[in-house]
């Protein structure tokens, strides 16, 4: 038997661990290095990345190995081969050597065109940008660039106002002014999103599918402590995060709501904002999840746009009249998107009042959508 390099030896283990469970891959890293302590910063860092990187890269590394399954030959291939001198031979199918499942290529073909199609598969294929939001209940984010400025290489964010770049791999959330509350970890399109919601003081906005909190962590400050920010979901380890993360950001007008809360009856028709962050594809982030894209399949898109159907119209049940609603997703897929957007207009006949849309570039923000709508 080869005796691996120790690194090599925990990357294979943790790889072999991935493909026998049904886990995302940030989760199988994450228990991995809890049961494995020993494991110094460096090893760690070689583990992830390398792990990420060959995921990322599957469908090629399973090509040059002849469709092999054995990691330890996608390795060998991973550290000893230029994937970029791929990407124009044609003797290879164009979704494989732009690393990409067919089914999804083809979707965002139909959508994109080729040329976008490729630039979108080249920048989902790259490290994700690192880059927090200030919260401006506590700091401003020139006040907290200040206190980086001698320590860490950063700079402002392009579009958004509150965003701040880290052109270095950091651990954020041991850093003291995380503890403090001083900052999220978001990507920069996840903070337009938030703050094409539009919310303010006095306002009562209900989070329907609010996770983590990530979105009404974002968007809170600007409501000044005033009015209700309530946040829902179906998952209750999710709420618990957000219970968490409202507190050291120091946000009081937040209600945590659970599925089966007898409070949420009294919210029918009295909400100024509703935002439906929707379950989706995720195919605007799939820097941050490269796995994602290898559990596309033809039922992917169907499942999940009869579920969004059906969560928007128990989240509009809420919407006072003259209030809004927001339709939002991490998807750059015209299914999930516009064509949903076009059936609510019809069936429940709203209009359309502000939209957004991201995708994924060099550098940049993630891919989001989101669509803003009132009653016609």
């Amino acid at each position: 038997m080869i005796k691996r390099p120790f690194r090599e030896h925990h990357l294979l283990e943790l790889l072999n661990i991935y493909s026998s469970k049904s886990l995302p891959l940030d989760i199988v890293i994450c228990d991995y290095f809890k049961l494995h302590k020993a494991l110094g910063s460096k090893d760690r860092a070689f583990i992830a990345e390398t792990a990420y990187g060959m995921i990322r890269k599957k469908s090629l590394l399973q090509h040059l190995t002849k469709n092999s399954s054995c990691w330890e030959k996608m390795l060998e291939c991973y550290l000893q081969t230029d994937s970029d001198r791929y990407v124009n031979d044609e003797t290879i199918p164009i979704y494989i050597r732009n690393n990409f499942p067919e089914i999804l290529f083809n979707l965002l073909l139909n959508t994109y065109g080729l040329d976008k199609t490729v630039e979108f598969c080249k920048n989902s294929n790259e490290r994700a940008p690192a880059t927090v939001r200030a919260n401006t209940l506590k700091i401003s984010r020139d006040k907290l660039m200040d206190r980086w400025k001698d320590l860490y290489d950063i700079s402002p964010c392009t579009h958004s106002s509150k965003g701040i770049i880290f052109n270095q791999k950091l651990n954020f959330f041991g850093l003291p002014e995380f503890k403090e509350g001083f900052f999220e970890v978001q990507d920069e399109g996840s903070q337009l999103l938030a703050d094409l919601i539009g919310a303010g003081p006095g306002d009562s906005v209900l989070d329907y599918c609010a996770g983590a909190g990530g979105k009404s962590l974002a968007f809170a400050p600007d409501m000044q402590q005033k009015g209700q920010l309530y946040l829902h979901d179906i998952r209750e380890n999710a709420l618990l995060e957000a219970r968490k993360r409202l507190k050291r950001a120091g946000i009081q007008n937040a209600q945590i709501l659970r599925s089966d809360s007898p409070h949420l009856k009294n919210l029918k028709k009295k909400m100024d904002i509703v935002l439906v962050d929707a379950p989706c594809s995720g195919t605007g982030t799939l820097r941050r999840n490269p796995d994602m894209k290898w559990r596309f399949d033809e039922d992917t898109i169907p499942k999940l746009a009869s579920l969004q159907r059906v969560i928007f119209e128990k989240a509009l049940s809420f919407m006072k009249p003259g209030g809004k609603i927001i339709y939002a997703t991490c998807s750059v897929l015209q299914e999930e998107n516009m064509d949903q957007i076009n059936r609510f207009i019809s069936t429940y006949d709203l209009v359309v009042v502000d939209t957004f849309q991201s995708t994924p570039t060099q550098s940049g923000m993630d891919g989001f959508f989101a669509c803003v709508l009132k009653r016609a």
